[in-house]
């Protein structure tokens, strides 16, 4: 029986339940079971009860249960895609809610056919070591709401995978969206080794300090993750945090600004600008400034923008009020201090929903608030330099690091900047794209630990050395 977005969304929502607004529209989506701190503790209690036999399963059971979790997303993908429409905005076509969808089936896959064998460190004849890697126990997840599926699942497949079960706290923007996931992985998987307890803040926190939780993963603002970091201190928790971006582009001048341009479009505009790992500021050399924002513009004001569920549209509206609010201060506040609008900065304020245009502002100081605060939308402020070394400079100079990139016609020129840039990525003539074989993780105020990978699976383990 085929499943239907009207069968999907009853299975998740409450009735008294909290109200989930579409971002676009403004009109209900559904009601989400926003759940206490006592529902919490008991998930958590239920969780651990079931961790041993979860972790007594063999490797390759593990494994053929995920890829059947893969195979259900696969037969609910188009009302799954249409839930995340409706509440997170994202249109269902170009990178959006049909693609985050996919991926979710892509990291189920890769982390269930990923191995992480055992070590022999050392064999003389006189002393035998072996490195092997044990379930942690329970592992619990915070996601946030601009890729609340994607995320999930970055966070939880590496965990199921090497035996931990896990408890999910999503943001209070999207719940729905995430509690619909985890009923369809749910369909592939023993009770209680996924469990998603939707609800505010003080779950989170929670989580962070509950005793049962061996490890939290954390995706979000940097605050957040330093209040984390706190809460998790008295339980020496092991935690994994990707935390706030604000993530640079350098621009050579032996490039071809409308070569380009599409991919200097998508890395600072994909989910509407709302990712973490998006182009944020753009340093070009002074040689094709101009240029370069005259590609730019051309690209940018033909993107199509509105209702996701529109399936002209690759653009959608703000998730919420929130980052609507930052994204026109910043706008307004370079506005005033004489930067140069080149597109958009005008949102109808008569429209319903949380529609702000993709925006690129030129002739901008480097430190204006645009530039060196996380703006999270479509907003891209494109900053004049006259050398490389100002480039690098200005790159490095916030606090952050979690991506950047790096656009040359010449690839080892490229690496050779790259190399000089602190972040925990660095792309080369594209920016944010990643994949599940390739760790991803940040540096400086960006958080620490590393997904993906056998990287990812080491850190929702502990190594164990044998002797002897």
């Amino acid at each position: 029986m085929t499943l239907t977005y009207d069968d999907l969304l009853a299975t998740i929502t409450d009735p008294g339940g909290r109200e989930i607004l579409d971002p676009a529209t403004g009109d209900l989506v559904g009601r989400a079971p926003f759940r206490s701190v006592e529902t919490l503790d008991e998930a958590i209690t239920r969780a651990k009860a079931a961790q041993p036999a979860w972790a007594g399963r063999t490797d390759d059971q593990r494994k053929e249960m995920l890829l059947a979790a893969a195979d259900a997303i696969d037969a609910a993908a188009e009302p799954l895609a249409e839930l995340l429409s409706r509440e997170q905005g994202k249109p269902l076509n170009g990178p959006n809610a049909r693609f985050e969808v996919g991926a979710c089936t892509n990291w189920l896959r890769a982390t269930a056919e990923t191995d992480l064998p055992d070590l022999t460190l050392i064999d003389d004849g006189e002393t035998h070591a072996e490195l092997h890697y044990r379930p942690l126990g329970v592992v619990g997840a915070i996601g946030p709401w601009n890729w609340p599926m994607m995320i999930t699942v970055w966070q939880i497949a590496p965990a199921l995978r090497m035996g931990n079960t896990t408890v999910v706290k999503p943001s209070e923007y999207t719940p729905l969206s995430v509690l619909a996931l985890a009923h369809v992985l749910n369909t592939a998987l023993p009770q209680d080794v996924l469990t998603v307890v939707a609800g505010d803040g003080e779950l989170g926190a929670r989580l962070a300090g509950h005793p049962d939780i061996a490890k939290l993963m954390f995706t979000g603002s940097t605050r957040t993750g330093q209040a984390i970091i706190k809460s998790s201190a008295d339980t020496v928790k092991r935690l994994t945090l990707e935390l706030g971006g604000n993530d640079a582009g350098i621009v050579l001048p032996d490039v071809d600004p409308k070569a380009i341009a599409q991919d200097l479009f998508w890395g600072a505009f994909i989910n509407t600008g709302q990712t973490c790992a998006a182009l944020k500021r753009l340093y070009v050399h002074t040689d094709v400034y101009d240029d370069v924002c005259s590609a730019l513009t051309d690209v940018t004001s033909a993107m199509p923008m509105g209702r996701g569920l529109d399936e002209n549209n690759v653009l959608g509206p703000l998730q919420n009020k929130a980052q609507y609010d930052i994204v026109s201060r910043l706008v307004d506040a370079a506005r005033d201090s004489g930067a140069r609008i080149l597109t958009g900065g005008d949102p109808d304020s008569e429209g319903p929903g949380y529609f702000y245009p993709a925006t690129l502002v030129a002739d901008i100081d480097s430190d204006n608030p645009l530039v060196v605060e996380e703006q999270f939308g479509p907003a891209l402020p494109i900053i004049r330099v006259e050398s490389i070394d100002e480039a690098v400079e200005l790159a490095n100079a916030l606090d952050v690091g979690l991506g950047s990139s790096v656009w040359s016609a010449d690839a080892d020129a490229a690496r050779a900047v790259a190399a000089r840039i602190q972040a925990g990525t660095v792309w080369i003539n594209s920016h944010g794209g990643v994949h599940p074989m390739i760790p991803f993780g940040g540096v400086k105020m960006s958080g620490y630990g590393l997904e993906f990978g056998v990287e990812g699976l080491k850190s929702v383990s502990a190594p164990q050395v044998i002797n002897g």
